[in-house]
């Protein structure tokens, strides 16, 4: 045994020298590729560029590559796109096999034709039916000896005493009758003279007609009748209306005249709910429709109602309109002045057009709409003749049409955008593509299609951000941003039954820009911003406060006047710069820079609603990036100036992440949008 022999046992008697070795092994192996595993990786890559193989960035899908490398945003190393065995399919079209489309949960719901009901939320307060309030006053001059009813609250029945009145009149009215009932009681037996005993007569209904007018009960007339003797100075005043006494205005004692009100008496048993209306719920609010009541005091027992009257005048204080509703209240529970939360049901029609509400057949006062009777006659109130409810304008001439309708779940909403995915029909394998669709309102789990579907085509109810997901996965443009140049998708099989409407806002008039020293007036306010977002991007948390300080300093250089002449122009810039000036403030007082760059996304967003609107700038040029990756991989936007990305939300860590998505260029028109960059 030589002493290399000796050197070697030496080294395996020690379990350190072991492990050494092993390792040093282990790493060699790894570092020529462990056998074969180079050269079978090349063939892997060379087999792939045989295939014609695409090559993508697993976090910027849109970046695609024929060969294998690094993501020019991101620097992450690109992964081969695994194309599906299908047919070529359009760039918004995805197919999948069955078993995937279980795994994904993908469920699918027909477009069905069919009325919606949905809740209009108002709120408002209980009033008194004004129809039912009645005042008592004094029908003759005199002195109140005595007031039955002492305070308000105290309920009263027609009939029922309410106080004693002492009236030269009433005296001198009761003496009246006593002596011409003597006079045609002398005269009855004279039949030589039936002229005089008629006239006697006519006196003495003049005598008790005379009474009733001084606010005497036929009873009352009788009692002094029967009395005959001297007339009682005190008369007893009883109440013509039942109800609750809601104001007592005179006192005991008190001498007044005739027409002085004493009570004031209001019938409870039915109530106005006097709602808030705001102008975008007019369209779909109607006389009759019913309507559930819930009050703090009751919880969530509801107590129902109906329209019955609309305020034609809009209060310009608060640009509202008074909605009125019957609410029946015999069983004594509201009261008024309480606050209550209403919901109006309503069903819709197509084009936005209101189904007929239970008045069909029935007939209604002109001057009291709230009078509804099942037959013609006379309105209780007025006594104007009934007409039928058609006649007065509170029934359509013409039941409408069912609206298109399609599930809550189905649509995904992106701002001003609305996706659906429709299967497409005809295919052996699960197949959807992406429509862009116009919406009416959302009636309960549904909303209503204005354009964009048709009856009988299948929409995914579940699972459409799985799809969408998928889509951009293959590289293949996602449903939620816009089609380059603005172009909607187009809708999957033939067309639609009737013409389509233009999707919203299309065929509008573009206002004009405002002139151009308001315009030259915002460019010093994006150049504030410009440092805000420079500092975020250089993680300079003192330099992005101090000009997010400076923001309200520069906006208020900015004066409404110069904006143009039309009053809502001015108040649209001026709603505009609160917003921004909020905003501002927000990224000032934010504190730590992740909060600062949380704000500083809202002050994007409404600058560049601004820019929008009131651009483009004269000399100016903005471009409008987005980074996928900000805030937990939800994405955001930012303004900045030139092509080189500087990411305010990220600063250093990925400074280059992001890409431009539009330009506002000044010699373009407002709101152009470039194509994307991939």
């Amino acid at each position: 045994m030589n002493g290399r022999d000796g050197a070697r046992r030496a080294i395996w008697r020690r379990p350190g020298a072991v492990a050494i070795v092993l390792l040093a092994f282990a790493l060699g192996f790894l570092i020529r590729g462990g056998c074969s595993g180079a050269g079978a990786s090349n063939e892997r890559e060379a087999a792939a560029r045989a295939e014609g193989r695409i090559w993508i960035c697993s976090m910027h899908p849109h970046v695609r590559q024929p060969q294998p490398g690094k993501c020019p945003i991101c620097a992450m190393d690109l992964v081969p796109l695994e194309q599906p065995e299908t047919e070529e399919e359009g760039p918004r079209v995805l197919a999948m096999s069955e078993t995937a489309a279980q795994l994904a949960e993908i469920r699918t719901a027909k477009v069905e034709r069919r009325f919606v009901d949905m809740d209009i939320r108002l709120a408002g307060k209980l009033d008194y039916d004004e129809t039912r309030v009645k005042t008592i006053s004094a029908w003759t001059a005199g002195r109140l000896d005595r007031l039955y009813v002492d305070y308000t609250g105290v309920p009263v029945r027609a009939g029922d005493h309410l106080f004693d009145i002492y009236s030269p009149d009433l005296y001198s009215a009761q003496e009246e009758l006593v002596q011409a009932l003597k006079t045609a009681a002398e005269l009855s037996g004279n039949p030589g003279s039936p002229s005089i005993e008629q006239r006697a007569q006519a006196t003495v209904e003049a005598a008790r007609e005379k009474l009733r007018l001084l606010g005497l009960t036929g009873e009352q007339v009788a009692e002094v009748e029967r009395r005959g003797g001297p007339p009682s100075p005190v008369i007893q005043i009883r109440a013509p209306i039942g109800g609750i006494v809601i104001q007592k205005h005179a006192t005991a004692g008190m001498y007044v005249k005739t027409g002085t009100a004493v009570y004031t008496v209001a019938d409870l048993s039915v109530l106005w709910a006097q709602l808030d209306a705001y102008e975008t719920d007019l369209s779909r609010i109607r006389y009759g429709q019913a309507a559930t009541l819930r009050t703090e005091a009751y919880g969530d027992r509801a107590f129902e109602g109906w329209v019955s009257f609309i305020d034609p005048v809009l209060t310009a204080r608060t640009r509202t309109t008074k909605v009125r509703v019957a609410v029946d209240n015999a069983a004594g529970l509201l009261r008024p002045h309480m606050f209550v939360r209403a919901a109006l049901r309503v069903r819709l029609g197509a084009d936005g057009a209101l189904a007929p509400v239970s008045f069909e057949g029935k007939w209604t006062c002109p001057m009291h709409p709230e009078v509804v009777k099942e037959a013609a006659g006379q309105c209780e109130v007025c006594r104007m003749d009934l007409v039928p409810a058609g006649e007065s304008g509170l029934e359509p001439s013409a039941a409408p049409v069912p609206p298109l309708v399609v599930p809550a779940s189905a649509v995904l909403l992106t701002g001003r955008r609305a996706v659906v995915y429709v299967r497409v029909p005809g295919r052996a394998r699960p197949t959807f593509e992406g429509v862009e669709v116009e919406l009416g309102p959302r009636a309960g789990d549904g909303y209503v299609v204005r354009s964009g579907l048709r009856e009988g085509q299948e929409v995914v109810a579940n699972g459409s951000f799985k799809i969408d997901s998928a889509l951009q996965i293959q590289a293949k443009p996602s449903m939620m941003s816009a089609d380059r140049g603005g172009r909607a998708a187009p809708a999957a099989g033939p067309a639609q039954d009737a013409p389509t409407q233009p999707a919203a806002g299309a065929g509008a008039p573009v206002p004009p820009p405002p002139p151009v020293e308001f315009r030259r007036a915002l460019e010093p306010l994006v150049a504030v911003y410009f440092r805000i977002q420079q500092a975020l991007a250089a993680d300079a948390t003192d330099r992005a406060s101090e000009a997010a300080r400076q923001f309200p300093t520069v906006l208020d250089g900015v004066r409404a006047e110069k904006v143009g002449e039309a009053e809502a122009v001015r108040d649209e810039w001026q709603h505009a710069a609160e917003t921004l000036a909020s905003a501002a403030k927000r990224v000032a007082d934010a504190g730590p820079i992740q909060k600062q760059r949380e704000a500083f996304a809202g002050l994007s967003a409404a600058l560049e609603q601004a820019l929008r609107r009131f651009g483009p700038l004269p000399v100016l040029s903005v471009r409008k990036a987005y980074c996928p990756m900000a805030f937990d991989n939800t994405g955001a936007y930012w303004l900045q100036e030139g092509d080189t990305i500087l990411n305010p939300y990220f600063g250093a860590v990925m400074l280059r992440c992001g890409q431009i998505d539009a330009v506002f260029s000044p010699e373009r028109a407002q709101g152009e949008r470039h194509e994307r960059r991939d």
